[in-house]
């Protein structure tokens, strides 16, 4: 048996530095945007490691970037907010439209890429960076219940795996709990910036299977109040918040959100109360802000 060690060694190197080259030659193809060569060598690597960690990545981002197909589009009247366009004006310089783009995804593509990821993600449960790319791309084709489902499954293994995860070429993580959940508030703001009131709920949802395994997570409470605070449920919002406040006393976002509620509920005593601490502990344009609402409540 000693005598089979050194070569079982060997093997192991050789068959590691194997699944590297074939990597950093798809990243090289990928950046020079050649798909031939990229084709070519996922069907190499796929008869050389079917079981390559690598692989289910470089297929999964092969496969999304040819379901990407960028439109252009001109149309007349007044651009939609917040996208940015070409604007066309007429020979008295008054908008008469606009040019612009969208992305559209083919769907057969787009299957294959998810299917890569789910094989990579089933064959290695503790690749973080699987289960983030999967959830990155729902994000971008706005599939926003498949992409709440994704996070709380995330959420969930982190308890079985207790955070230790691991990144590209199964590289572990020395701060992978601290990541993991800051991506999580990421996600949740992603959800908060469709400006989508609907998708408060998904926030919510994420929010609490968040607090089910992390109860002490500042962020998480946080954003459990603002579907509250939205639909003016000022008395439940104030329960997270207040929870929130005794993890952490100076945190002057919460601060500043207890202040509003409490001002909404015409408690000017509170509001004021609050308002003071966020001048104490907020940055300048919280106390800006801070010093305006005190004034307006005198």
């Amino acid at each position: 048996m000693k005598r089979l060690l050194p070569t079982l060694l060997v093997v192991l190197c050789v068959f590691q530095l194997n699944a590297q080259n074939y990597f950093e030659k798809f990243k090289e193809y990928s950046n020079n945007r050649d798909t031939i060569r990229q084709r070519e060598l996922l069907e190499k690597w796929e008869n050389d490691q079917p079981k390559d960690a690598e692989l289910y990545t470089s297929l999964f981002n092969y496969y999304f970037a040819k379901s990407r197909n960028e439109v252009v589009l001109l149309a007349s009247g007044k651009p939609p907010k917040g996208e940015k366009v070409l604007l066309v004006k007429d020979s008295l310089n008054k908008v008469a439209g606009f040019i612009g783009s969208r992305i559209d995804y083919e769907q057969s593509n787009l299957k294959k890429a998810f299917e890569s990821i789910e094989t990579g993600i089933e064959l290695y449960p503790n690749r973080l960076d699987m289960r983030f790319g999967k959830i990155y791309v729902l994000g971008q084709i706005k599939d926003w219940r498949n992409f709440t489902d994704e996070i709380i499954k995330t959420v969930n293994y982190s308890v079985i795996n207790k955070n230790q995860w691991t990144w590209t070429l199964n590289e572990s993580r020395g701060d992978a709990d601290v990541f993991f959940l800051g991506a999580l508030q990421d996600y949740q703001m992603q959800l908060y910036n469709t400006m989508d009131d609907a998708l408060l709920k998904n926030m919510q949802e994420i929010a609490n299977a968040v607090l089910n395994h992390y109860p002490k997570h500042i962020e998480s409470l946080s954003n459990l109040s603002i579907a509250f605070l939205v639909e003016k449920n000022f008395e439940k919002a104030l329960q997270p918040l207040l929870k929130a406040e005794k993890l952490n006393p100076h945190d002057f976002i919460v601060l500043n959100n207890i202040a509003y509620a409490y001002r909404e509920m015409k408690n000017n005593k509170k509001a004021l109360e609050y308002y003071q601490k966020v001048l104490k502990y907020g940055d300048q344009q919280a106390k800006t802000t801070a010093e305006q609402e005190i004034n307006r409540l005198k």
